[in-house]
């Protein structure tokens, strides 16, 4: 996802939009694993609701929702603001990372439990979220009616935030998806009805305007300012293209990709923009007065949010990382594909500045573990330190080839293309091979692992190929 930690601030400066994009691009771990599923669901949608009626194969004490994310900014879970559970004796509760249903006497959960969702659009820490369209459609994660079912309350409550090496009991929930008003749309064809399990995309219930381009399928909300959709229509194959070019083939997913956008609104002083990236989809959600206006610097912002994005469809999804604690790989990576993009794209951005505020965030946030960071809702860590990793190996590989980032990382990919891991140990193994200096490789091992306790000093030696200099707390590049 998402694509810097949180939501792009709601502010009356467009600066406060240009800090900060969601992180819920992040490649999340499959859940391809565990037995035929214990549960299936229905989801109707009925005008501004939708009736979820879950279908249980067994007695269980707690089942726990796969897709668990927090809310942004506030950190609290954002289902008990729209659930509402129907079924009599039924709870829905929070155990550690997850929403459960439990029952409220402690015994086994009622084999058909109903609920009654009114969807709305809020940003989630490292999560895909709800999206809501102008005209009352609404697009939901197929995932985020995944349950799974356990022992206990407090069995959920030991589970590590990422399930990642953890052998669930069961397999995805097979979800069942109508609506009454009519086709509902999915991968940019319209049908009847669907059927989802294993697939992780969007289903959007409710009309929708589909354009077909070359290399690039546009689901544009109809009210989204002209100037904004147009931006993002020509943008999105463009970047692929170059990628494609550099790269080789994405995953099959992504050959035929798909951009949604959202709107919602022209929110009086508040100029925001969100979104994620699934295989082959990249979505996108705006909102503010701030958008009403055509604005370079907040159409750079966009161009820069659809390259990183895009990034993801080689690095995130082609190949992914091991365990949630190595999110740093592809987000910083594709915080640095995307810095390469645009820069091709337009030799007159800035990329120095760009880079300048992944040190200014890696900083802040380096005196602590990177790994722990989504623990802390610190996510921003993972794609500032990234980058700055990926500076230091984009160092390397010019200094080895004269080549970029891009350079360094396509070996990586290709490699790794059959098994779709990209591990640590992968990565800077590379990095060793191409030249990177041991004394660097070990440095960004503590910063991962424990934290630093100089920041500036850390950052600073890991960038020492780069002309960086130390103002105060501040590491200044003064040329990328």
């Amino acid at each position: 996802m998402n694509i810097r930690s949180g939501r792009a601030a709601a502010a009356a400066s467009v600066a406060a939009l240009m800090t900060a994009l969601i992180t819920a691009c992040a490649p999340l771990p499959p859940i391809e694993r565990g037995g035929p599923p214990a549960a299936s669901a229905s989801v109707l949608r009925q005008g501004e609701t939708l009736h979820l009626q879950y279908s249980l194969d067994r007695d269980a004490a707690v089942w726990a929702f796969y897709d668990s994310a927090l809310m942004s900014e506030v950190r609290e879970p954002w289902r008990p603001r729209q659930w509402r559970v129907l079924t009599p004796g039924v709870v829905l509760d929070r155990a550690g990372h997850y929403d459960i249903l439990r029952s409220d006497d402690g015994g086994p959960v009622p084999r058909t439990v109903d609920i009654q969702i009114t969807p709305r659009a809020v940003d989630l820490e490292a999560e895909y979220p709800t999206l809501k369209f102008s005209n009352g459609a609404v697009a939901l994660p197929t995932r985020q009616m995944t349950v799974f079912p356990m022992d206990s309350v407090a069995e959920v409550a030991d589970l590590p935030s990422d399930l990642n090496g953890v052998d669930l009991p069961t397999g995805p929930t097979r979800v069942h998806w109508r609506d009454e008003a009519g086709p509902l749309l999915y991968a940019a064809v319209r049908r009847p009805e669907l059927i989802t399990q294993f697939e992780r995309s969007y289903v959007l219930l409710g009309d929708a305007d589909v354009t077909r381009g070359d290399g690039l399928t546009a689901v544009i909300d109809p009210a989204l300012p002209q100037w904004m959709a147009s931006a993002l229509a020509t943008a999105a194959p463009a970047t692929g293209k170059w990628y494609r070019q550099r790269l080789g083939p994405a995953n099959a997913e992504a050959e035929n990709p798909v951009l949604m956008a959202a709107w919602n609104g022209p929110t009086r002083r508040m100029t925001s923009m969100s979104g994620s990236v699934l295989p082959g989809l990249i979505v996108m959600n705006f909102e503010g007065s701030g958008i009403t206006e055509p604005n370079d610097e907040i159409r750079e912002r966009s161009l820069w949010f659809i390259a990183h994005e895009a990034a993801h469809f080689w690095l995130g999804q082609t190949v992914r990382y091991e365990f949630a604690r190595d999110a740093w790989i592809t987000e910083g990576g594709a915080d640095m594909m995307a810095v390469r993009a645009l820069k091709a794209r337009d030799p007159a951005y800035d990329e120095t500045a760009e880079l300048q505020t992944e040190i200014d965030d890696c900083v802040k946030y380096a005196r602590q573990p990177i790994a722990t960071a989504g623990e802390r809702g610190e996510h921003r860590a993972y794609y500032a330190c990234g980058a700055v990793f990926a500076m230091a190996a984009e160092a390397a590989e010019r200094r080895r080839t004269g080549g970029d980032f891009i350079d360094f990382i396509r070996p990586l990919i290709d490699a790794n293309r059959r098994d779709g891991v990209l591990t640590v140990q992968e990565w800077m193994a590379h990095f060793a091979a191409r030249g990177g200096r041991p004394e660097v490789a070990s440095l960004m091992l503590d910063m991962i692992n424990r934290g630093a306790t100089d920041p500036q000093a850390a950052v600073m030696a890991v960038l020492s190929d780069w002309p960086t200099r130390r103002v105060g707390d501040r590491v200044i590049l003064d040329q990328a």
